[in-house]
């Protein structure tokens, strides 16, 4: 028996030491795109992350950014290393669970005493190196691994949880045996400062307790069990985690305002009350010997107790960091942190269909707002009838363009109502199909490639590397375009991990139903459950498949049961030990072996950088003490990370444009923050506090020509009732009275602040007149205008050139590009759509292309992600090709020369789009102009050869047709007339003899004959 768990615990942790080295060779050496900028800075300096938080995870990978002993640069890596550590340890506690597992195969009730064969032991041991080795190199498991992000800490708790419970089993009737029962609720109660992922775990544990303790399984136990399970996973999301502040809300608003005391003493007396009553409960369950109502007890206060992490949350929020996301600092700010008011609901149980229309608004409750003294009634929460609703709503958003791809995806006509027949044909098609069971297959059957999409031909499907069952899903196979067959995220896996995955579940229902049922229970909770409860709409701005790690998990558990019913086939044949060493090896090599092999070049993150060196783009393209306009959350965040943990260009107040909406956020602006200075809005708080302007509608108030700015924020700020305008239910309210604006310009201001070039500074206008583009200003536009108002030039102002064009609010001819940001200046560029493309300030971006600027590796990278590679065609464009080519206008060969030889060394040579070739235009112009031909040459044929491959598949395989296809058909159209433009006007015969013979190939699909 010892000998066993030596070997169990050693080889547990050999595969956990396996699976972390892995994960630290692989991990990125900076910040990730998405979250984990954001995590790593707030991590470092101890601040507050998006709703609802992560206060444990912070406060851990703190712990881990201390081993960068001091060098700021590697802070974000030591943190990434946590993410790997924590993988590791996940991989280890799935060792132990697929054996323990295992083990009770032969041994019935998990009888610790009774020992394994030699056989046995090899079996036991060769399934949980399969099952654990198999789920660490999976697609969804290895890229949370490695950078720093909740997902893998949440594994952590989910794969402790699940041991822990098996120990309890193992370990029933042994005194005192329930203390791992209050491990696992501790753990749970950690975990919400994590992810609450790891909660769908107990209706498995509801299971697996009652068939341990209960006298006599039946099928109408098993589902009160259940049951049981499902409503204490309901109490503690809703009761614990929402309610308990809920209520300690609620008694802070009566003590403050009824009996008239002091801002949280009626949640401190509320945590007492919470307090006594479990003391109480536990005493009295002790005096009275009630052993359940004990273990619930304490149970329920070691949650409570983990729960106590998001203490952070408020305590730092009270210190006003600068990433104070909703500044949670009293009990009705924390509450709507913890519910994620900020990003609406999704309808569950009924809703409308998308083109519903709303019928009535009903009154759904108060928000309130911190004041002075007093909690008040900032706004009425509402909710709104429709003409059309549905039981179980599915296709219900109307944001965006989710309207037109439902209708596109359910074949509907443009006026053509929905029914509950095209919800359940959303439901079963998109939301399981293409948003759960398609990165089922990525894990465990293969991946076609990383571009996310909606099912077109080589848009990120699953595969398998099968050709005739392949053709059935994407089209077909024959004659993949080179860039497809070499691209790293291309992953074949022939169906072995999935077919010995349900091998196990089939042997495993057979020899144990009840453990069998378990891990299918966490498989549905952490699958297919979190599809119902989440209901996403389509067009998510990345793949989601992190969400669904848990079930990978548990399939990953009959993965490991997949070698012992190998091994149960095989000593048909052979003798058992033969057979248990075979299955072993047959297992490992279909499993992670494959994996490993298939997963690593598009896994293996430590040559990327783009994410760091984006951000150090946009900022080096600020002049000094300069405000930068940002958006995206790919903008943001790496950003932020730059500034708070690098120190790097502190100077220059970035200003996120979604979030500039909320008041809290409005308000931190109007504050110092590092080196740079408060935003100049100077608008009285009080004007903009939640409930009060929260939105300012426009209407017209024929105002000839353009009103001035100052005149209009007065108008949109006054208190004035003359100044509002009476709505038909009484209620007075400010407007925007016209869209016609002026910035009136200090001209000798604008000079000394050195606002604009030298060789523009004649043309400096005397007011920027524009038109306002949008119906409603709300917080984020106003302050914007605030600050053109205010500034009066002493500070840059900048756009990150993703920033979308409505947040230029109608200055788009003042714009100059400055490379990554948009700087304003008092000078008319006639530019009147932004879709044209700023005017460049050449010179600046010269130098700072030439010495400021990083690439972020992308030239040598083995492998670039679509994250990373979607920026190529901005860098060939407006950086690269437009840099080149006025600098040639202005007769500087040889600095143009400098720039192509630098976009050449530093791009990548490969083609990763069909668009590109429309980015090069202007590049290839500018190569051949400086004497690079031959360069031009290379990349000219190497974009021919891309069309030709990828029009020869998808015309072989009859998918022109497909939406995806049709638009990259356009595009290679497109191209192919621009490479031959520039290939006859440069007289270069091999790329005119390529064009011509591809047009030849190819004009029945371009339309041409």
């Amino acid at each position: 028996m010892m000998n066993y768990n030596k070997i169990n615990n050693l080889l547990g942790w050999l595969c956990a030491i396996v699976a972390t080295l892995a994960y630290v060779v692989t991990a990125e050496r900076t910040a990730s795109w998405w979250d984990c900028g954001e995590f790593i800075a707030s991590a470092y300096k101890m601040q507050i992350v998006h709703q609802p938080g992560a206060p444990l995870f912070l406060m851990i990978q703190n712990i881990f950014s201390n081993l960068a002993m001091g060098d700021k640069t590697q802070i974000a890596y030591w943190m990434n290393i946590g993410s790997a550590v924590s993988s590791g340890l996940t991989i280890l506690f799935l060792f132990w669970s697929i054996t323990v597992l295992g083990r009770k195969t032969f041994v019935r009730n998990a009888d610790i005493s009774t020992p394994l064969t030699q056989v046995q032991t090899i079996v036991v041991m060769g399934a949980g190196l399969v099952g654990a080795l198999a789920y660490a190199f999976t697609d969804t498991f290895w890229f949370s691994a490695v950078e720093s992000e909740v997902y893998a800490m949440s594994s952590l708790c989910t794969a402790v949880v699940f041991w822990a419970i098996l120990k309890w089993e193992a370990r029933a009737d042994e005194p005192h045996a329930d203390r791992w029962l209050i491990f696992i609720a501790y753990v749970m109660g950690l975990s919400i400062g994590v992810h609450l992922l790891n909660l769908l775990v107990i209706p498995a544990i509801a299971l697996v307790i009652y068939f341990r303790r209960a006298k006599q399984v039946t099928t109408g136990g098993a589902f009160k069990a259940f049951m049981i399970g499902v409503v204490v996973l309901g109490f503690i999301l809703w009761g614990v985690i929402q309610y308990l502040i809920k209520f300690a809300a609620f008694t802070d608003l009566f003590f403050v305002n009824t009996l008239g005391l002091s801002f949280g003493t009626g949640v401190t007396f509320f945590a007492l009350l919470v307090l006594g009553g479990l003391v109480f409960g536990i005493w009295h369950s002790i005096k009275k010997v009630k052993p359940i109502l004990n273990i619930a007890l304490v149970s329920l206060g070691f949650i409570i107790f983990g729960y106590s992490s998001f203490a952070m949350i408020t305590i730092r929020a009270k210190a006003d960091p600068t990433l104070n996301n909703s500044d949670p600092d009293n009990v009705f700010t924390f509450l709507s942190y913890l519910n994620r008011e900020q990003y609406g609901d999704e309808p569950l149980i009924k809703g409308k269909y998308f083109d519903a229309k709303p019928t009535d608004v009903f009154d759904a409750g108060n928000v309130y707002r911190k004041d002075k003294d007093r909690y008040v009634v900032a706004r009425k929460k509402t909710k709104y009838s429709y003409d059309r609703e549905t039981l179980f709503p599915r296709i219900y958003s109307d944001r965006g363009e989710h309207a037109n791809f439902y209708r596109q995806y359910l074949n509907l006509g443009p006026e053509e109502k929905p029914t509950f027949a095209d919800n359940l044909k959303f439901f079963f098609g998109y939301q399981i199909g293409h948003m759960y069971f398609r990165y089922f297959l990525w894990n465990f059957a293969g991946r076609q490639n990383d571009v996310q999409g909606h099912g077109s031909a080589l848009e990120g499907n699953w595969i398998s590397g099968i050709k005739p069952i392949d053709n059935t899903f994407v089209g077909g196979q024959s004659a993949l375009p080179t860039s497809e067959k070499e691209n790293p995220s291309r992953n074949t896996y022939f169906f072995l991990p999935l077919i010995i995955g349900f091998l196990g579940a089939y042997w495993h229902f057979g020899k144990n139903q009840r453990d069998a049922g378990v891990v299918l229970l966490l498989f549905f909770f952490t699958g297919l459950a979190i599809v119902l409860y989440l209901n996403q709409p389509p067009l998510q701005p990345r793949e989601r498949d992190y969400a669904y790690a848990g079930s990978f998990y548990a399939f990953s558990i009959w993965i490991g049961m997949g070698v012992i019913a190998i091994w149960e086939l095989l000593s048909k044949k052979v003798n058992a030990k033969s057979a248990a060493i075979g299955a072993t090896a047959l297992g490992v090599l279909a499993c992670p072996v494959l994996l490993v092999s298939q997963n690593w070049d598009d896994h293996n993150r430590s040559e990327k950088s783009l994410s760091h060196d984006m951000a150090l783009n946009y900022l080096e393209s600020c002049a000094p003490n300069a405000i930068l306009f940002s958006y995206g959350d790919n903008d943001t965040y790496p950003l932020w990370y730059l500034q708070e943990v690098e120190g790097i260009r502190t100077d220059v107040r970035v200003v996120n444009l979604s979030l500039l909406s909320s008041d809290w956020y409005m308000r931190q602006m109007m504050k110092k923050v590092n080196d740079a200075d408060a935003l100049p809005i100077n608008i009285d708080p009080e004007k903009i506090k939640d409930g009060v302007r929260d939105v300012i509608y426009y209407y017209d108030y024929q105002i000839p020509g353009n009103l001035d700015l100052e005149d209009a924020l007065n108008i949109m700020l006054s208190d004035d009732p003359a100044n509002k305008m009476q709505t038909q239910s009484g209620e007075s309210i400010n407007v925007l009275p016209t869209k016609n604006l002026k910035l009136n310009v200090d001209k000798q201001a604008a000079l000394a602040n050195k606002a604009v070039p030298a060789m523009w500074q004649d043309s400096v206008v005397d007011s920027l007149t524009f038109t306002y583009p949008m119906g409603y200003v709300s917080r984020a536009e106003l302050s914007v205008l605030s600050i053109l108002a205010n500034n009066n030039w002493k500070r840059p102002i900048y756009f990150t050139t993703t920033t979308p064009q409505q947040f230029y609010l109608g200055l788009d001819r003042y714009l100059v590009s400055e490379g990554f940001a948009l700087r304003l200046v008092p000078v008319n560029t006639n530019v009147e759509d932004a879709e044209q493309g700023a005017i460049q300030f050449t010179e600046s971006v010269y130098d700072k292309i030439m010495n400021k600027y990083k690439w972020g590796n992308i030239g040598n990278a083995s492998y670039l992600d679509p994250d990373s590679y979607r920026y190529l065609t901005f860098f060939l464009s407006s950086i690269f090709g437009e840099t080149a080519q006025n600098l040639l206008q202005q007769g500087k060969k040889k600095e143009a020369h400098d720039v192509v030889l630098n976009a050449y060394q530093n791009l990548p040579k490969k083609v990763y789009q069909m668009g590109e070739a429309m980015s090069y235009i202007s590049l290839l112009d500018a190569m051949y102009q400086t004497g690079e031909s031959a360069k031009a040459k290379e990349i000219s044929l190497r974009y021919l050869k891309y069309i030709k491959e990828h029009m020869h598949y998808l015309s072989s395989n009859h998918l022109i047709k497909d939406v995806t296809s049709e638009r990259n058909a356009r595009l290679a159209l497109v191209g192919l007339q621009r490479i031959k433009m520039i290939g006859d006007q440069y007289k270069d015969t091999d790329v005119q003899n390529a064009t011509a013979e591809l047009w030849k190939q190819y004009s029945y699909v371009f339309g041409e004959e």
